[in-house]
Order: structure tokens, then sequence, then C-alpha cells
């Protein structure tokens, strides 16, 4: 295989050493949390947010007040992409059934799709406050059924930040917090004073919210491992510089650490792009942060073939892959290891962020390996049940797994399905001998 990097990103080396120290943070942290409950998130909202009000959970007339301040256009467009993202959540949740069938005479089987009953939804601030992460969880898990939404974002500038507690109050939140980053995620799971803890937590953040869902995952459900933005471009020449270089810059201005990949094998692409890099970071008002990360995590892959092409990226699992090329039904059907797919030039990754529809909370560091994004599937649990509603199949079902009991050496589970055998059972039992 050739493939060469025209541009690295900082080595794994030194990525790790950078989890480490988020790691150990967030373990004191959360430890504390538990220790100390709410003088403990309190302090941490001062230490980090400098934010110190009576209740973090907001009244229903301060809900009110907040959204007062937002316009009516931000307004509209709120409503316009959560009935967008309500559609299509709805459109999955019709697609999952529940489901009976009766696999011999008197063996009934069955599963049922229940809500998660409590689920804690983190909407990032800082310095982008993420208005469509409110979105993405409240409302989808509103769609889902999930009977106790409750809803955290940091404070903007001392205050809640009106287009937030919208966003949530129109999703179906039924409690809102003023909290950010790891007091707020530790708080909804350990649980505090005030806080009363739920069952699971959804939600992006950056690389110390990342860490302190995957600490707290056992103890609580998790939607997945959703850290600092990922975007991928897989282009070939059949588009321009310009449009690469937007659409890597677009994602890397999320933070210092948001890895940007250019995968492609046309050089001259590789090196328009590169020019045109250069180019926007002078124009760009994020050029700052989108700079950092592409100096740090920016990364220019030339690949001989789209076989190639298609290896890496399936290797790399980013979480956004923007594919450009004369092909892209192809990597369609081809590709497996990714957090979602924006197909062709006239989509992007921002319509995903924001608007279209589909969620935008969205596995990285190669979770999409073994996960998709957030979905109203994930806030449902599907649970077996059984039925034996005929004496014939009760003793036959009880004949055979007695039996396998005895395989394995369970006498005490052999004796629960002869009992049944004893007192169901029937001279001629259908389908199999009686238990010995």
């Amino acid at each position: 295989m050739a493939v060469t990097w025209l541009k690295r990103g900082k080595p794994e080396s030194e990525r790790a050493a950078d989890d480490a120290k988020v790691r150990a943070t967030v373990e004191g942290v959360l430890s504390d949390i538990e220790a100390r409950g709410d003088t403990a998130v309190r302090e941490l909202s001062v230490r980090f947010d400098k934010y110190d009000p009576k209740s973090f959970r907001l009244s229903p007339s301060e809900i009110e007040a907040a959204m007062q301040k937002v316009s009516a256009r931000d307004m509209d467009d709120i409503r316009f992409a959560q009935t967008q993202i309500r559609r299509f959540a709805e459109a999955q949740r019709a697609s999952m059934q529940d489901i009976e069938v009766e696999t011999l005479p008197g063996v009934i089987l069955g599963h049922r799709n229940i809500p998660v009953q409590s689920v804690g939804c983190y909407v990032p601030g800082g310095k982008f406050p993420m208005v469509a992460s409110a979105h993405m969880s409240v409302l989808t898990a509103s769609v889902a059924g999930v009977p106790r939404i409750i809803a955290s974002a940091p404070p903007v500038q001392g205050a809640p930040h009106p287009a937030i507690v919208a966003a949530m109050h129109m999703g179906g939140a039924h409690e809102i917090y003023v909290l950010g980053g790891m007091q707020a995620v530790g708080a909804m799971a350990i649980g505090t004073e005030t806080i009363r803890p739920v069952d699971m937590l959804v939600g992006p953040g950056n690389a110390f919210v990342a860490e302190a869902k995957r600490q707290l995952y056992g103890r609580v459900g998790i939607d997945l491992f959703a850290g600092p933005t990922e975007t991928m471009v897989i282009a070939d020449d059949t588009v321009d510089g310009e449009i690469c270089a937007t659409d890597l810059l677009g994602q890397a201005e999320h933070g210092f650490n948001s890895p940007a990949v250019l995968l492609t094998n046309s050089r001259k692409l590789a090196e328009a792009t590169l020019r045109e890099i250069d180019r926007l970071l002078k124009l760009l008002p994020t050029a700052t942060t989108a700079a950092a990360s592409w100096v740090d995590y920016g990364e220019v892959i030339l690949c001989d073939t789209y076989d190639e092409m298609l290896a890496v990226a399936n290797d790399i699992a980013s979480e956004h892959v923007q594919v450009m090329t004369d092909r892209d039904d192809w990597f369609l059907e081809n590709m497996h290891s990714y957090g979602a797919l924006f197909l062709g030039p006239r989509t992007n990754v921002a319509n995903g962020d924001k608007v279209i529809g589909t969620n935008h909370t969205l596995p990285t560091k190669k979770a999409g390996r073994y996960t998709g994004g957030l979905w109203v599937g994930k806030f449902l649990k599907t649970h077996s049940y059984q039925r034996i509603t005929t004496d014939e199949a009760a003793a036959t079902i009880g004949a055979y797994g007695s039996r396998l009991c005895m395989l394995e050496g369970f006498v005490g589970h052999a004796e629960q399905c002869n009992i049944r055998v004893r007192r169901y059972g029937h001279r001629n039992v259908p389908y199999g001998a009686a238990a010995e």
C-alpha cells in the first residue's frame, strides 16, 4: 500500500500523555463530588465558571425570562431545526417494534422496547454555546419517551445562555441546570443533596467531559465516548482545495485538539488544500483555535488508489467523514467504521451539526468501530420475555433444558426443569424424550 503523509499531527505518545493528565484530574473531581455533594459542585462552578447562584436549577419563571431574551428569528430557527430532528427521530422510533412469536406450539417469546427512566443531557458551552446539542439529546430522549429528562449547560458570561435554555425547554427537558463540565456530568450521575441521580448520561463535550463519562460508565449508562470533534475529508480531483480547506477548518475551530484529516488520491488537490488552509487562517475569526488544532492534529494523507483511501478511512474511524469523490455511493456501501457520512459537495458537516435532522453526538477516538452515534434507540432498552402456555410445551422444553443443564454440571438448574416435567408432563411428550 502506497500511503504518504504530507502532514502529520502530534505523535501518539504526546496525545497519550495529554490523556493521562485529563484522567487524573477527572478522577479527583468525581471523588470530590461523591464525598461532598453540592458543596463540591458549587466550589467547582465558582472555580471554573465564576458562577455562584442561589440554585443551579432554573425555576419556571427563570426559564421564561431566559426565553424572552431570544429573538423571534432565532426562535423560528430553533423550531425549524427541532422539527427536522424530531421527524427523523420519530421515523427511527417507528422502525423499532415490539415483537412476540410462537417458536413452538405453546412457547411464546417476545421483546419490548422500554425507555430508560431518567437521562442527564449535557450541552457544551465555553467559547461556543452549542444550542444544537440540546436538540440532539433532549429532543431525541423525549421522542423515545424518557419520563425524566434533565439537562445542564454551563453559564455564558455569568448567566444562563438564553437560546440553550429555550432549546432545552422546547425539546422537552423536565429539569434545567446551569452547570458546566465535569461538575455537571458528575452531579447528574452521582447525585447530590439537590440533584437526583440519573440512569444514563448523554451529550458531547470536551476531553474532561468525555473522560468523566468514561469513568462513570457502569455506574450509569452512557450514549458513547463523544470527545473533541474529529473530521475527515475524503476527496479526489472532482473538487478543489477551497472546499476541502473550508470543511477541514470548519471543524478544527471547535477546540485546540480537534483532529482534521484530508484523505486524497490527488497530490494536486492535497497541495492546493494546504495553500487554501494557510490563506483561510488569515481570514477566519476563529483562526487562533483552528490553527492550533491544524498544527497539532491536522493531517494530509496521499493514497494511490480508492481502495487504499477506503482502508485508511476505516482504520482512522473518524467522527465526521465528508466524502466528495466520483464514487460517493461506493464509499457509503463500503465504509464500516465512522460516526456519520456526509455525501457529496452539496452537503457538509455543519448541516449535520445544526439542522438537517441526523444526530450530531457521534463516536470519537475510533469508537466508530463498535458503535454508531446517538439516536432514539440509545434511549430504549430491549427486554425479552417468555411464556409457556401448554403442559406439553412445558414438559418438552423442560426435558431438553434438564439434559443441557446436566451437560454443564448445574444440578439445581436441571431440577428447575425437572419439576416442570414431573408436574406438566404426560406419557407422550412431543418433540423429544422426557428428562431422565
